[in-house]
């Protein structure tokens, strides 16, 4: 594969990663105005629009012809609730702790993605297993407290990993039976009719709090859904499958400095620590080492 095209894959991946972070700091913004289910309804009703685009593009391409309606209902209602669970779990913790945080501990479900897998008897490589143990390491400096007390918002978030590692298991199995934009514009329905649902029976949303809350909104539906989907799709094609994943959970990176510098959080030395070791044990559970021992014998050479 051209070296350019590489390059450019890699550079979209990265952005995707960068707008993603971000927008950890548009939804923390977004709940200056409006309560946690009302902000998820109207951003994934919004990130379901945005994709209108990209499906009239499959459309004409001929794509969404070999999708059933039945087949696509039955595949978005499991992929949206464990969407609308992830989400949920992760706005309302943001009630309670940092963007900073919470992007880091949300990153861990590229760790529990391939130890999910265990259920379905993949295998599970030691750089895996290792790479998890220094983030565990790393989420322990970061959430627990010298007294042992742990943050509720990061508790929930932390949960909502394991919703969003179930998430992709579940996407990654339909989406090779139909196509992917469909599958995820009607997963944001559903999820956007689920915290709807919520948003009504226990909030209180209006359209004046909507309103006011237009530009984080429109970032965490428009460019963090239909923006930088497309990116990752494009990205993805020519990518190598382990960059792009290394490339992606920068998102935790962009999320820290988004909420340092955009929302003037904090984080003490202990928490720098976690951090820095939670990125470490991702990019580590990413890497063969196998690849790696084999790549240093070759340079002793």
């Amino acid at each position: 594969m051209p070296y350019n095209k590489v390059l450019v894959a890699n550079f979209l991946l990265l952005f995707a990663a960068a707008i993603w972070g971000f927008g950890f700091v548009a939804q923390r913004l977004g709940m200056n105005y409006l309560e946690p289910y009302a902000f998820n309804a109207i951003r994934f009703f919004i990130g379901a629009l945005s994709l209108l685009p990209l499906v009239y593009w499959a459309k004409r391409q001929g794509k969404l012809s070999q999708t059933r309606p039945l087949f696509l209902l039955k595949a978005s209602l499991p992929v949206g609730i464990l969407l609308f669970a992830g989400a949920s779990l992760q706005q309302v913790g943001m009630l309670y702790t940092s963007a900073a945080k919470a992007g880091f501990i949300t990153g861990l479900y590229i760790i529990l993605v391939p130890i999910f897998g265990l259920c379905l008897r993949h295998k599970v490589t030691l750089n895996i297993w290792l790479g998890c143990v220094i983030a565990l390491v790393g989420l322990y400096l970061l959430s627990v407290g010298s007294d042992f007390s742990v943050n509720f918002g990061d508790f929930l978030v932390f949960i909502g990993a394991f919703f969003w590692a179930a998430h992709l298991w579940t996407i990654d199995y339909y989406a090779k039976q139909m196509t992917p934009v469909l599958l995820a514009m009607s997963q944001f329905l559903v999820c956007g009719l689920l915290s709807a649902a919520v948003a009504f029976f226990i909030e209180t949303p209006t359209v004046s709090a909507a309103i006011q809350a237009w530009q984080p909104l429109l970032y965490a539906g428009v460019v963090s859904v239909g923006i930088a989907y497309t990116l990752q799709i494009i990205g993805q094609q020519h990518a190598h499958p382990a960059h792009a994943a290394i490339i992606l959970s920068l998102e935790t990176v962009f999320a820290a400095l988004g909420g340092v510098w955009l929302l003037g959080e904090y984080l003490d030395q202990r928490a720098l620590y976690g951090c820095a070791l939670m990125l470490l044990g991702m990019l580590v559970s990413q890497v063969q080492l196998r690849w790696f021992f084999k790549t240093k014998r070759v340079g002793a050479k």
